[in-house]
């Protein structure tokens, strides 16, 4: 009920609306001179278009600039890079060349545990000339024989033959240093001159874009005066016309037959309307008098109406009051038959505790009926 009671008055609210925008969107159209005498200015809207061509360019190459400095940002990055994984590569490179060298298998400490060779190098059966286990009675070792000399030669020779070699790789190893830190240094030079190089480079290329961003700026504020000096010329232009148009209108000159609709013959427009005919303010103080006359009839039917609610309003008021002593009468009536049904309760039950004290329960037990139990373990 509720629902169908509003709905309408929502869509009331909304044609209401509704035909409110569209007669202020009329009343502009109407009331705007300058397009309803002079028209659309095409003039400023190619203005506008070109202005908004030459943004767009302008935005362009601004846009091109700083591609082509994030280009340039990029390539220096990447030869930053270069140059930080070149010179983990020769870092790594001299650990490795440290460990091969410094840190070989064969000089660790515990090597003649796991040497493959360790056969080879094991005590023999008779260690050589002076080893205590070959006696006199062993006919192994006799005066003036040395059993071990070629063995003890060939091993000095190894010797030799590898702390040669290990000097000549150690000199080896200091002059692939030196080559090494010579070709760094010069690679550093190099990458110092390209970023040098590329610094002057960014140098130019931002002061070659500051110098057309401010030719830009210079063009364009010389553009917009001119636009200004156009557009004030063009408004002192219009101005005119629209005082003559002021001047020679049908409002000025108080022409009465502009008033009327071509199309609606009934309906004036308002902008050129100077007022009502007698006839016209008689018929309204006539159609005021019967509106005057229906809002009193109107007025005394709704004061009738009142007085029929408040009468029904009395007596509503009085069956309520009737009906609300009776249910006062009868609620009191039941207080008094529920305290009677209790007081009865209350008789039977002193009665029956009477019984049971006095009659049911008179050998009441002792202390020696309680020591009884719980004596033993069972």
């Amino acid at each position: 009920m509720y629902k169908a009671d509003i709905q309408p008055e929502q869509k009331q609210a909304g044609a209401t609306e509704a035909r409110r925008n569209q007669e202020k969107q009329r009343r502009s159209r109407i009331f705007d001179v300058r397009n309803r005498v002079i028209g659309v200015d095409v003039e400023a809207l190619k203005s506008l278009v070109q202005e908004q061509k030459r943004r767009e360019d302008a935005e362009r190459a601004r846009e091109a600039a700083f591609d082509a400095s994030r280009v340039q940002c990029d390539l220096v990055a990447q030869l930053l890079e270069k140059e930080e994984l070149q010179r983990a590569r020769r870092v790594a490179q001299q650990v490795q060349a440290f460990r091969e060298w410094e840190q070989r298998p064969q000089d660790r400490r515990d090597f003649d545990l796991s040497d493959p060779a360790r056969p080879r190098k094991e005590k023999p059966l008779r260690a050589g000339d002076l080893d205590p286990h070959c006696g006199p009675s062993s006919v192994q070792l006799f005066a003036g024989e040395h059993l071990g000399q070629a063995t003890r030669q060939c091993l000095q020779r190894e010797q030799a033959r590898r702390e040669l070699s290990c000097q000549q790789e150690q000199r080896q190893a200091r002059r692939d240093e030196k080559y090494s830190e010579v070709l760094g240094d010069q690679k550093r030079r190099e990458m110092d001159l390209r970023a040098a190089h590329l610094e002057d480079l960014e140098a130019a290329c931002r002061k070659a874009m500051a110098v057309a961003v401010a030719n830009h700026n210079r063009a364009q504020a010389i553009e917009v005066e001119a636009q200004r000096c156009l557009a004030r010329q063009r408004e002192q232009g219009d101005n005119l016309t629209e005082i003559c148009n002021h001047l020679t209108s049908d409002m000025l000159t108080e022409n009465p037959s502009v008033s009327s609709n071509p199309l609606v013959p009934h309906w004036v427009v308002l902008e050129r309307w100077k007022g009502m005919t007698p006839e016209q303010i008689a018929a309204i103080h006539k159609e005021q008098v019967a509106q005057r006359l229906e809002a009193r009839r109107r007025l005394q039917a709704e004061w009738r109406l009142e007085a029929e609610w408040a009468l029904q309003d009395q007596l509503a008021a009085r069956a309520a009051c009737q009906l609300e002593r009776e249910q006062q009468a009868q609620a009191q009536k039941l207080w008094r038959d529920l305290d009677a049904y209790n007081k009865q309760l209350a008789r039977e039950q002193r009665a029956r505790k009477d019984y049971l004290d006095k009659v049911v329960y008179t050998n009441e037990p002792t202390a020696h009926f309680h020591l009884q139990f719980n004596t033993s373990s069972r």
